[in-house]
C-alpha cells in the first residue's frame, strides 16, 4: 500500500469520476485506474462498481475512506513534526478565531511576527463549531474562543481568562455616566447584539426569557469589530464581554445590577495531536496581552 494510492483513491471517492480525479492529480486516468485496482487487489475488495464512465463506492469502499483519510492525516503530522524539529521557528501557524474574540487578537499579531518573522501567520474567523470541525481536520493549529466546557468531546481546552459580561456603550452616550444598569432599563434601550446562535446572544436571550424582559435589538451582526464601530458613533449600547473593547478608548463598560455574567475564553487544541513549536510561541506572546 503505497502514499500515492491512497490520495488517488481519496480524490476519486470525493469525485466519483477517474478522470476528474486524475486532473486533479496531475496523472493519467489510466495512471490512476492502475493505482487504485492494484490497490483493490491488495485489499482482496472491490472499492469501486464500475458502472460505464460512472463509479460508486462499494461498502468496502465506504469503509476504507474513513480509514484511508485517518492515514493521510497521520502522514500529514508526521511531517509536520518532522518539519518543526528542523524549522523551530519557521513554517506556517493557522490560528482560528471566533468572531467575538478576533478584536482581542490584533495587539499580539505585530509583535509576534516583528520576533518571528519565518513563521507565516493564517488567521480564519468564523463561528466556533465551523471552527472546531476544521480543527479535528488539522487544517487549523488551534481555536481562540468563548466557549463552553460542556461541549469539547475530542478536544483540550485551556482556560486563557474569564471576562464580565457588561453594557458597552460610547462615552457620548446619555447611559455612560451611569455606574450600573438594570435588565429592566437595557430593554427600553436600543441595542445592538451579536446574531442569534452565537453563544454569548444564547446566554443573554435565556436571561431575558426568564426575567420576562424583551429586548429592544435594532440591529443584529456576527462581527464584532463592525458591532463596536457603530456603538462607538454614540447611538447606540450591547451588551458584550468587557475584554472585546480593550483598544476601544472612547467606549465605557458598566455593570448589570444583578448576579454577575462571565465568558470565559479557551485554547482549544485537537485532543492527543503533536503541537507545533510555533503554536507554542504564539501562545506565549499572546498571555502577555491578555
Amino acid at each position: 500500500m503505497e502514499f500515492r494510492q491512497l490520495s488517488y483513491f481519496i480524490k476519486a471517492a470525493e469525485l466519483l469520476h477517474f478522470t476528474e480525479a486524475a486532473a486533479q492529480c496531475f496523472v493519467t486516468q489510466s495512471t490512476l485506474s492502475q493505482q487504485v485496482k492494484q490497490l483493490e487487489e491488495e485489499l482482496g475488495m472491490l472499492l469501486f462498481d464500475r458502472v460505464g464512465k460512472h463509479v460508486q463506492l462499494t461498502e468496502a469502499g465506504k469503509l476504507f475512506l474513513n480509514h484511508a483519510r485517518q492515514i493521510m492525516l497521520e502522514i500529514k503530522k508526521s511531517k509536520q513534526a518532522i518539519f518543526e524539529l528542523n524549522n523551530l521557528v519557521n513554517g506556517e501557524l493557522r490560528i482560528g478565531v471566533t468572531y467575538a474574540f478576533s478584536s482581542l487578537l490584533l495587539p499580539s499579531l505585530t509583535p509576534f511576527s516583528n520576533k518571528y518573522p519565518g513563521i507565516k501567520l493564517h488567521i480564519e474567523s468564523g463561528i466556533a463549531g465551523a471552527l472546531e470541525a476544521r480543527l479535528k481536520t488539522a487544517d487549523l493549529d488551534f481555536i481562540l474562543a468563548f466557549h463552553e466546557q460542556s461541549d469539547n468531546e475530542g478536544l483540550e481546552m485551556q482556560l486563557l481568562f474569564s471576562s464580565r459580561i457588561k453594557m458597552v456603550t460610547s462615552k457620548k452616550h446619555p447611559l455612560a455616566k451611569l455606574n450600573r444598569i438594570s435588565l429592566k432599563e437595557l430593554a427600553q434601550t436600543e441595542m445592538i447584539l451579536a446574531n442569534k446562535g452565537f453563544s454569548s446572544r444564547d446566554m443573554l436571550d435565556e436571561i431575558f426569557k426568564k426575567n420576562n424582559i424583551i429586548p429592544n435589538i435594532k440591529i443584529e451582526m456576527n462581527d464584532t469589530h463592525s458591532l463596536l464601530s457603530l456603538v462607538d458613533t454614540g447611538n447606540w449600547v450591547t451588551i458584550i464581554n468587557e475584554k472585546a473593547i480593550t483598544g476601544w478608548d472612547n467606549l465605557i463598560a458598566i455593570p448589570i445590577t444583578g448576579k454577575e455574567l462571565y465568558k470565559e475564553a479557551y485554547i482549544l487544541w485537537q485532543k492527543g495531536v503533536f503541537r507545533k513549536k510555533s503554536a507554542t510561541l504564539f501562545i506565549e506572546e499572546l498571555l502577555k496581552i491578555v
